[in-house]
């Protein structure tokens, strides 16, 4: 499932941004900037060397702090059609999946 819908997720953000990144270079590059650093926590949460202590760190603080102060602003400047409470909704589901998966509990 996660194999499928994180791409999916991203896929549909960098399709709806390509129109405005032209008139929104800041932005675009905040937006490329997180996204690049979002895919890295994400290889980290899948990845079978990374520490259970790591993962926790990147689930409960690094991803969801790096989606709402950098990621999603970016989003949606550069895609005024996506909505706060949407991208929310994706992070929380994002989060519980690798919670879940991965059982982990934030404090």
């Amino acid at each position: 499932m996660k194999k499928i819908l994180i791409p999916m997720l991203f896929s549909i953000a960098i399709t709806g941004c390509q129109k405005e990144y032209a008139e929104n270079p800041n932005s675009k590059t905040r937006f490329e900037t997180s996204d690049a650093l979002i895919g890295t926590y994400l290889d980290k949460l899948d990845s079978t060397s990374t520490s259970l202590e790591e993962k926790t760190q990147i689930a409960c603080k690094d991803y969801p702090n790096e989606y709402k102060k950098n990621y999603m602003p970016a989003l949606l400047v550069l895609s005024p059609d996506y909505t706060e409470t949407e991208l929310l909704k994706d992070l929380d589901t994002a989060l519980d999946y690798y919670k879940s998966n991965l059982n982990i509990k934030c404090e």
